[in-house]
């Protein structure tokens, strides 16, 4: 059976324009000014040749002005295109210097507006852009512009160029870094191993160099002050053993593991549980981005049944962005009464009584930026807020039959 023939589909292409100036400058000073007078209208003093984009320009000064017709009474300045070019578009700027220090110099620019018609067009060698009457003269010899007997111009020149980029048509497909693969099978197949933990009744082969690349803790106990780099073996006592495999392989992979890669451990956790006590881990070995990982993966686990849990860990381990956003959850209105049925509840009244003043507060807050419009929902809410001031640290009570009951709210 012939099978079905397959158009073939071309890939999106594209393209994009880029209109911009290449720009240069030059200062062009001339000096002695009074004797360069009654040279006569159209005569100019012409400043060394400069390249900008490719094409050479030069700044014209005329001190009895272009036009006959003007006199003398005023100085002219132009830019002259001084290569062969063909319609040669740009942007000039012009500056008379201020040379008092105050600032104050005469300019006049492209660069700063918009042109209703766009940028100059030169079209030949010789053309020029300017001004007849760029200063008036008797003004310009009794102003700061002029010191000693020199003036200085500066010259801004802004080719305008266009571009075309479009997908590079000449490349070698590359794959992705397999680096941590790598890692993660050098830490697997156990070559090159230098140091082995013991973790309760499991032990782990691992990379001397490796660890102490990754963790502040692991380097100074290694190869620190306080360490021995022929040490060979550690025994670890304070974190159990699938919390420490997921560890190592964070380490070797930079990636927070899956539950199913830590399945060989013989104390195997759920989810939420590793990620738990994988945070633990991190903040004891300094692991600054697992730290981040964990806590972005709890707080996608947060729930009525998990948030009090959550909270008591960034207690304990001072995880104030993980806290913050716990009691913001616990203290909503439509969560509060679940979080106080739940098991992690009582657990948290138990070893953290300090954060149900915290969940007051949070609670309390939350309560004034409701307004009016809420207190049809404080019943039950609000008469345990006042319970949290009278009994904070009280988690139990005795009923009149002396018999231990949980209280409920």
């Amino acid at each position: 059976m012939m099978g079905e023939l397959v158009p073939d589909i071309d890939k999106e292409s594209f393209s994009k324009s880029i209109i911009e100036t290449v720009n240069g400058s030059h200062q062009f000073t001339i000096k002695g000014y009074s004797l360069a007078k009654g040279m006569g209208s159209s005569k100019c003093i012409a400043s060394d040749i400069f390249t900008v984009a490719g094409y050479d320009w030069a700044i014209y000064f005329y001190p009895d002005g272009k036009n006959p017709e003007d006199t003398s009474m005023y100085v002219s300045v132009f830019i002259a295109l001084a290569s062969e070019g063909t319609d040669v578009r740009a942007l000039f700027e012009l500056t008379l210097v201020d040379q008092s220090g105050k600032g104050k110099h005469k300019v006049h620019s492209h660069f700063d507006r918009a042109l209703e018609s766009g940028p100059y067009t030169l079209k030949y060698k010789g053309s020029m852009w300017g001004y007849k009457r760029f200063f008036r003269r008797t003004s310009l010899e009794t102003s700061d512009f002029i010191k000693d007997d020199c003036l200085i111009i500066n010259c801004t020149v802004g080719v305008v160029r266009t571009r075309l980029e479009g997908p590079k048509q000449y490349t070698i497909p590359h794959p992705p870094s397999d680096m941590c693969q790598g890692l993660k099978e050098l830490l697997e197949s156990e070559v090159g191993c230098d140091i082995v933990f013991q973790v309760g009744d499991e032990t782990f082969k691992a990379h001397k160099l490796i660890l102490a690349a990754c963790s502040p803790v692991f380097k100074a106990q290694l190869f620190g002050l306080d360490g021995d780099p022929k040490i060979d073996e550690l025994a670890v006592t304070d974190i159990d053993p699938s919390t420490f495999r997921a560890m190592l392989l964070f380490i070797y992979t930079d990636e927070l593991p899956e539950a199913h890669e830590i399945a060989n451990s013989a104390s195997m956790h759920t989810s939420f549980n590793m990620v738990q006590h994988l945070l633990a881990a991190a903040d004891l070995y300094n692991l600054d981005r697992l730290k981040l990982l964990c806590e972005s993966k709890l707080c996608e686990e947060l729930s009525a049944e998990t948030v009090a849990a959550i909270l008591v860990l960034a207690e304990q381990h001072q995880f104030s962005a993980l806290k913050a956003i716990c009691l913001k959850f616990a203290a909503n209105p439509s969560n509060l009464g679940a979080v106080l049925q739940s098991e992690g509840f009582q657990h948290l009244e138990e070893t953290c009584p300090s954060l149900l003043c915290e969940l007051l507060k949070a609670f309390a807050s939350g309560d004034e930026t409701s307004g009016l419009q809420s207190s049809r929902k404080r019943s039950g809410s609000s008469i345990y807020a006042l319970d949290l001031v009278t009994d904070a640290a009280a988690a139990e009570s005795t009923n009149p039959q002396n018999r231990r009951v949980r209280r409920r709210f």
